[in-house]
């Protein structure tokens, strides 16, 4: 099974769950991880690690290369250097809404410095939505 925390446009009724995760999900559940999460300009969210509640769903997966997909979409490529990727795939915790771990999930972050460079804007309830 391959998990992965979504908090933007991947989430169940976003614009590209339809596109990248419709019928290859095999689980949805409402998550929450560590971290900030950020507004762009663009029409989509970036978060970052930190102390704050992030707020999105844990998508499970029965075949890996929906991080190849993933990937692309995201703009990340793990031969590239960290500051060249728009945002990086790591895994982190995952909790469920009662703060009971889910163990680790990959999720896509982006620099605070790529942030602050696309004027990212602090969203301080942890939830992003279109």
């Amino acid at each position: 099974m391959v998990k992965v925390f979504v908090y933007g446009t991947l989430k169940p009724g976003e614009l590209n769950y339809q596109r990248y995760c419709a019928g290859l999900v095999v689980e949805a559940q409402r998550a929450v991880a560590f971290g900030q999460l950020f507004a762009l300009p663009f029409g989509y969210p970036a978060m970052t690690l930190g102390n704050r509640l992030v707020h999105g769903f844990l998508l499970s997966f029965s075949n890996e290369t929906i991080l190849h997909h993933l990937d692309w979409l995201e703009d990340y490529d793990p031969k590239r250097a960290a500051t060249e990727n728009e945002y990086n795939r790591q895994q982190i915790e995952i909790y469920n809404l009662e703060m009971v771990s889910l163990g680790p999930a990959w999720v896509y972050l982006m620099t605070k410095e790529r942030i602050r460079s696309c004027q990212g804007n602090l969203l301080p309830n942890g939830w992003w939505s279109s």
